[in-house]
Order: C-alpha cells, then sequence, then structure tokens
C-alpha cells in the first residue's frame, strides 16, 4: 500500500463521479446533511474513493452535528497527511490520502476521548468496505 498514486485529471475524472472530483481533486466540500455516509452506522472500513487505502475505522466514528462523517482517530497505519489550510479567511488543517493525495476534509480539536481530535470529512471522499474486504475495491486497480 505504500505506492503512490498519480493519475492526471482525465484519468480521475474517468474513475471518479464528478461530485467525488470536485471534492478529492479540487479541494471542495459537499453540502452538510447530503453525503451517503454522515448518517451511516454499519460497521467497517472507510477508504480511500480514489486509491483504495484504508483511513478511517467505523469503531471510531461519532456523530458530531456537523453533517459530515467525523472519526476521533484514522485507522492504524492509514496513510492520512496533513497540512495548513488558510482558505475562506480561517485557518485549519487540511487532511488528504498521503497515498494518492486526495483531499478528505479537515481535522479539528474539538472531538471527543481519547484523542480530542474530530476528522471531519467529505462521504464523497470515501468509500465503506468490510473489514473483511480489506483495501477496498479500488486498491488493486490503482
Amino acid at each position: 500500500m505504500d505506492d503512490k498514486v498519480t493519475r492526471s485529471d482525465a484519468e480521475w475524472r474517468e474513475q471518479l463521479t464528478e461530485e467525488q472530483f470536485r471534492v478529492t481533486r479540487k479541494g471542495k466540500t459537499e453540502r452538510a446533511f447530503t453525503g451517503a455516509y454522515w448518517n451511516e452506522k454499519g460497521d467497517g472500513i472507510y477508504a480511500c474513493v480514489c486509491c483504495g487505502a484504508p483511513l478511517f475505522d467505523s469503531s471510531t466514528k461519532f456523530d458530531s452535528g456537523t453533517g459530515w462523517p467525523s472519526f476521533y482517530d484514522v485507522a492504524e497505519g492509514a496513510p492520512v497527511g496533513e497540512q495548513e489550510d488558510r482558505s475562506f479567511f480561517m485557518r485549519r488543517t487540511e487532511v488528504h490520502c498521503g497515498r494518492c493525495n486526495a483531499h478528505l476534509g479537515h481535522v479539528f480539536p474539538d472531538g471527543p476521548e481519547p484523542t480530542g481530535l474530530r476528522y471531519c470529512i467529505n462521504s464523497a471522499a470515501l468509500h465503506l468496505t468490510s473489514k473483511e474486504e480489506g483495501d477496498g475495491p479500488e486498491a488493486d486497480s490503482a
């Protein structure tokens, strides 16, 4: 899973829906309470929709009331990177997939214990897989 995934915008557009492309490749945000996973309660691993890297375990998901899937920690060994985001006159920490550089969302220091973090993630950046499926459907083709 250490292999970096690099594709052109045209190649990403072939693989992703318009909303997935807009969010993951262009750094946009889906509207609150509209994504597929904001209210999802099922067990599994939330993987990167672009490359299939496992990112978040459903056991760390919680209802933040924000309208986006929220997690208090990343999955063990998840390739989640961070960088400062100063867009919209705010100072936030953006999170991205370290394997394919997909924009995932942001992390805030107002989450529950044990980490105190709230990873606020766009549903369009995720694909929920069962824990038995492992890395998700895109991992082998990436």
